[in-house]
């Protein structure tokens, strides 16, 4: 009996040389692409409530689209965005009613030639107090 299980306890062995290096480019890449692709994403969500927190203005339905995008460019430069470019942002009135449409494009290097580009593209409708 202390035989046979000396033998199955033999037989038994952990991961090999070749499956930890697989394991370790695997999760390196995927630590690599959340490194780099995550300042975008959040980024992103910064600009959404930047654009998002100009509903509660007062007056935003007598603005105009160039006092409506100034008002978008101070809240970024407060939260310290500085990447998106001024022509990403587009600002239309319809009557009452302030159309925002923000579009733009993320690119990073992830290693030597190859790159991630990531598209954002939001629309807001917006109507002031």
């Amino acid at each position: 009996m202390k035989r046979n299980s000396l033998s199955s306890m033999h037989r038994q062995s952990g991961a090999s040389a070749l499956v930890i290096l697989i394991m370790v480019l695997f999760f390196g890449g995927l630590l690599t692409l959340a490194l780099k692709l995550g300042p975008a994403y959040l980024d992103d969500k910064t600009i959404s409530e930047a654009v998002e927190s100009i509903r509660d203005t007062e007056g935003l339905s007598q603005m105009g689209p160039a006092q409506i995008r100034s008002l978008i460019n101070k809240r970024l430069i407060v939260n310290n965005v500085r990447s998106l470019e001024a022509e990403a942002i587009t600002v239309e009135k319809q009557g009452d009613v302030a159309v925002i449409k923000v579009e733009y494009d993320y690119r990073t290097n992830l290693f030597s030639n190859v790159d991630a580009i990531v598209h954002f593209k939001h629309e807001y409708e917006m109507s002031g107090q």
